[in-house]
């Protein structure tokens, strides 16, 4: 006897969805469309350096992808 596997979906939410204001909408929707496409970009690095870059990129309040797209985009502007 073959046994079947039924898949459940998420439990639907009551919750109201906020949609942004019109205001809200203006403001942002330049923001969007301004944006190029992204890739991922997956890297193994030795954990010491890793934490280096972190610790640095928390004392001044940017994110590691930051640091390392503005890092590759200045190597890469010279070509």
């Amino acid at each position: 006897m073959s046994t079947k596997k039924v898949v459940m979906g998420t439990k639907p939410s009551n919750k109201p969805v906020v949609a942004p204001s019109s205001d809200q909408w203006v403001e942002n929707r330049d923001e969007a469309a301004d944006k190029e496409a992204t890739k991922r970009l997956t890297l193994d690095i030795p954990e010491s350096l890793h934490r280096r870059i972190k610790m640095d990129c928390a004392s001044r309040g940017t994110k590691i992808v930051q640091e390392v797209t503005a890092l590759l985009d200045a190597h890469y502007a010279k070509q």
